[in-house]
């Protein structure tokens, strides 16, 4: 597994600005966190997605080919970083 922090740095007020993603081996999200700008978050894992938040359908690529786009901001994190996101954030009110 790796986990990463991508900051998207836009003006969207409704979307999110910081996503904490775990990474599976084969390159798909397992478990993300949305963080928005007034600090409302929100998580998904394959069971618990909703019209506001769900994981990527397709491999997420490198973390170097996502830190090279210029509206994102990249990191690798470590599992305890992610652990605390994940813990802190509510379920969406919408199940799959």
């Amino acid at each position: 597994m790796e986990y990463w922090k991508v900051e998207w740095l836009h003006d969207f007020p409704s979307e999110p600005v910081i996503f904490y993603s775990e990474i599976g081996e084969d390159g798909y999200e397992v478990r993300k966190v949305q963080r928005y700008r007034n600090g409302r978050t929100l998580k998904a894992d394959e069971l618990h997605e909703s019209g506001d938040i769900g994981l990527s359908e397709i491999p997420v690529g490198s973390i170097e080919d996502v830190a090279s786009q210029p509206e994102f901001s990249a990191f690798v994190i470590t599992r305890d970083e992610f652990e605390k996101e994940w813990q802190s954030a509510p379920w969406p009110v919408e199940r799959k």
